[in-house]
């Protein structure tokens, strides 16, 4: 059995010279590791090294349900999976590569890794960032696999697998260098924001964090920046993090915060998921615990002009809340036959039942002058812990996103040509398109802190997402159709909406194929990151579509272009 030092040491010795000209291993090749390699690595890591396979072959090899298939919750048990299981399918190989639900028969591996290490401690990602270097393997990262661009999977790879990395660990008092960052939560990447927010409920804390239960507040959450209902209060959630833990591409285990390793940490915050390393924790703020009040709406839309009348209306009442600092999902769904429906859930901290009803109902009011049906409202005042999360997420759908950050001055000064575009989305027949009120206020306020986070989230209002879904019946080549269709047809509605060249795009719920997504995803900040990139991954052996130094790999990340 290899040590952990003895992997380094070949490390030390098989390391490239850049990352010129160069393919890395794969099945087939004299490179690629033998029987005996992957079984000396298994030692390794405990016997935690396992086969992987598509998650509708393992769904079929033990005869999950069709509730645990669309469970996200259930999927995360799956080394496999992804939530968007289009991720997992190869569309462009002759033949393509698929596995898809209730048609297993003809099962291929597609873009899912060969092997996992199921890590439960740091020791085991050191020895497997070792070993892909040593034979340069494709490598993927993934703690849940809530991932909308496909970074957490690839073809042909070893996944280094966080979802195991389960601790949760509470102070007082964080100390950086030194200084008391006050009250906080250490969090293993594989924790979900459903089980953060139960734990933090005991000890009278929140943190902030989105809806989506199984989402890795210590994976690419983080990574991206983390949007919540209450960023307008606290801001976002790498504004909240405070310190990382991280196996390197060396082999390195470190800590990576204001202090050690800054430069590090300033591209943890906003430096885009996946690029840098593994990250094993992330310690984040917590606030004291607080009564939220949630008013929901669904308003039904009979044409797709008044969709676009209403949502001018929206736009128009966008600045209602700012007062009272609320957070909102305001979700238009295509129905079909030109109808639609908005469904509004906005999230209120200390703030009663009663004054939420009056703050939506001006806009209430306007929707409905505008001939918009208001189905029902209805409203909650509970915990935050228990009212900001979900219980599940759904999954195992096949589904593609498009985003941009709207402006604060594009509402303040046309905010009918923000309606206009839902009008044309839907005439173009996209699933949903999909609004997030988590900018402006503290979020605006927090443009000092020195982070990646591109700047246009702080002079953002919104994050607008248009979705695409198809089912398993689609043939390959369609799929590639409707994704290239999507991206150049409906994308640059949502662009052209903000009023701006380049509005930029929050990068964990957007689209890989951004032409220029050095200047879409990280704005001024490309440049930095990259040279931070080179210091700590000069190999590149952390390559994600649309990630920092993706542009010098083809779209799989296996040969250098």
């Amino acid at each position: 059995m290899l040590s952990i030092l003895g992997l380094a040491a070949l490390w030390t010795l098989t390391v490239h010279e850049g990352v010129d000209a160069r393919c890395r291993s794969q099945p087939g090749d004299s490179r690629f590791p033998k029987a005996q390699a992957w079984a000396d690595l298994n030692s390794t890591v405990d016997g935690r090294l396992l086969a992987v396979v598509p998650s509708a072959k393992a769904c079929a090899d033990m005869g999950c349900t069709p509730a645990q298939w669309s469970s996200a919750v259930f999927r995360n048990t799956l080394p496999g999976q992804m939530n968007t299981y289009n991720w997992e399918q190869n569309y462009t190989s002759k033949p393509a590569e698929l596995c898809l639900y209730n048609d297993t028969s003809s099962c291929s591996q597609g873009d899912v890794p060969l092997y996992a290490i199921n890590a439960t401690k740091p020791e085991h990602l050191q020895a497997g960032v070792l070993f892909a270097s040593q034979y340069d393997l494709r490598v993927a990262v993934k703690s849940s696999g809530h991932d909308y661009l496909g970074r957490s999977t690839a073809r042909n790879s070893l996944l280094l697998w966080t979802q195991y990395l389960q601790d949760v660990e509470f102070t007082d008092s964080f100390m950086v260098g030194g200084q008391d960052k006050g009250s906080a939560v250490t969090i293993g990447s594989g924790v979900g924001l459903k089980t953060i927010y139960a734990a933090t409920k005991e000890v009278g804390k929140m943190v902030v964090g989105g809806t989506a239960a199984t989402v890795s507040a210590g994976g690419g959450y983080t990574q991206g920046a983390g949007h919540s209902a209450f960023s307008p209060i606290y801001g976002l959630a790498a504004d909240n993090t405070l310190q990382y833990e991280i196996v390197l591409a060396n082999g390195s285990f470190v800590t990576a915060n204001e202090v050690l390793n800054s430069d590090l940490f300033w591209a943890l915050r906003g430096g885009g998921a996946g690029s840098w390393g593994v990250i094993t924790s992330a310690t984040m703020q917590t606030h004291s615990i607080f009564n939220a009040t949630a008013h929901r709406a669904n308003i039904l839309f009979s044409s797709t002009s008044q969709a676009a009348a209403a949502m001018t209306v929206h736009a128009q009442h966008i600045f209602d809340y700012d007062e009272l600092r609320a957070g909102q999902y305001f979700y238009v769904y295509n129905i079909g036959g030109g109808e639609s429906l908005l469904q509004v859930s906005t999230l209120f901290a200390n703030v009663s039942g009663d004054d939420a009803q009056a703050a939506l109902a001006p806009f209430l009011a306007d929707v409905q002058a505008v001939g918009a049906t208001l189905v029902n409202e209805t409203v909650v005042t509970a915990l935050v812990n228990d009212i900001v999360g979900a219980a599940d997420d759904s999954a195992g759908y096949s589904g593609v996103l498009g985003s941009r950050l709207m402006p604060a001055a594009q509402y303040e000064q046309n905010p009918s040509v923000i309606g206009a575009a839902y009008k044309t989305l839907l005439d173009q027949g996209v699933a949903g398109v999909l609004g997030h009120l988590v900018a402006g206020g503290k979020v605006l306020e927090n443009a000092d802190i020195s982070s990646a986070i591109t700047p246009k989230w702080r002079t953002a209002k919104t994050h607008v997402i248009a979705a695409m879904n198809w089912n398993d019946t689609t043939s390959p080549s369609d799929v590639v159709e409707l994704q290239e269709r999507f991206f150049a047809q409906n994308v640059p509605v949502l662009a052209a909406a903000t009023g701006e060249g380049d509005s930029g795009s929050y990068s964990n719920e957007a689209n890989v194929l951004e032409p220029d997504f050095k200047t879409t995803f990280y704005g001024p900040n490309y440049d930095r990151l990259s040279a931070i990139k080179a210091q700590y991954d000069p190999e590149d052996l952390f390559i994600v579509r649309a990630g920092v130094g993706s542009e010098r790999w083809d779209i799989s990340g296996m040969c250098t272009l």
